[in-house]
């Protein structure tokens, strides 16, 4: 083991893009092996997100233990530091009654951050970030980029001007520490953890964007709709917090600003523009998942496969009886 690397823990992690079956194994998982499961999704932090966010159902949740799930309010942020100092603690709690960490989900810099180490960089200010919306609107991203650009090249040079999450948190570091945010990646990041990683990858593309327009198709069913129209009632929220811009969400809180809210149902003028926003929105998030795993060390299994359950199966149970030796 790399010097670097903390002293072994017994985890496992579960990746892949979203609908690629990740749940059902990681339930399979857990009525063959003493396990608990460490949510890896920057959206199941969020309370108040259900249907949106394919949250584990309340028979999942019983059936095995869930953590880093309805942790903050949809105003709230939540960072990769942050989660890869929780995950850290709890696999070390989960260890100590016993157990296996399996760590499940699709947030690939969430992975990044447990395995290869991450700053503690400033925690998220709503009041600056509601500053920078408010000048963005003014002045337009590549003005800000711009401005980043003079305060911190480095960043922006990895940047496009219509980077508005990125420019936006790279200034917000700026702007609450006085420090660039290239500054924070120092060689003496906190040490990584060797975890070692089953990853769902589709052989079919096709496979997998059939499979998203089911699932999204089935959140419309569920209640999507609905959901986003208690979120926007709060009043509290906007779709320029992090919550808001989860795929899903922004589609079809977008489509509610559009239209007149009652109309919105399947059938009128905007709800298959709305439905094709959402599906396209969820094949370019499983494009990027997919594009982060292809540079990660893991054991790849065909989540297309008639048989991806049980290969599934007999990877974690590989990189397990490994971890245990």
């Amino acid at each position: 083991m790399r010097a670097d690397r903390v002293p072994p823990l017994r985890a496992v992690g579960l990746a892949g893009p979203t609908a690629s079956g990740k749940t059902a194994l990681a339930l399979a998982a857990a009525a063959r092996w003493p396990l608990e499961i460490v949510s890896v999704d920057s959206a199941l932090v969020y309370r108040g997100m259900d249907i949106g966010t394919a949250k584990p159902s309340a028979a999942e949740r019983a059936a095995v233990p869930h953590h880093l799930i309805d942790l903050i309010a949809p105003t709230g942020a939540y960072s990769a530091a942050q989660f890869a100092a929780d995950a850290r603690r709890l696999i070390g709690e989960i260890n100590a009654r016993g157990r296996l960490a399996l760590l499940v989900g699709g947030t690939m810099l969430y992975f990044k951050a447990l395995i290869a180490g991450i700053d503690a960089m400033p925690a998220a200010d709503p009041e600056i970030r509601a500053r920078l919306d408010a000048r963005a609107a003014a002045e337009g991203w590549p003005a800000l980029h711009a401005e980043l650009a003079r305060i911190d090249p480095a960043t922006a040079a990895r940047l496009k001007p219509h980077d508005a999450q990125r420019i936006q948190r790279a200034l917000e570091v700026w702007l609450s520490s006085g420090q660039a945010l290239s500054s924070f990646h120092r060689p003496d990041r906190p040490p990584g953890l060797a975890l070692p990683l089953v990853a769902l990858e589709p052989d079919s593309r096709a496979w997998l964007h059939e499979r998203i327009a089911q699932r999204f198709d089935q959140m419309l069913g569920d209640g999507l709709v609905d959901e986003v129209r208690r979120l926007r009632a709060r009043g509290d929220l906007h779709p320029g917090l992090p919550a808001m811009r989860c795929v899903g969400y922004r589609q079809v809180w977008a489509a509610l600003d559009d239209d007149d809210d009652a109309a919105l149902a399947p059938g009128s003028p905007r709800w298959a523009p709305m439905r094709e926003a959402g599906i396209a929105a969820t094949r370019q998030l499983a494009k990027r998942q997919l594009t982060w795993l292809r540079g990660m060390d893991r054991r790849s299994v065909a989540c297309d496969a008639p048989d991806a359950l049980a290969l599934g199966l007999a990877a974690l149970a590989e990189l397990i009886e490994r971890r245990a030796g």
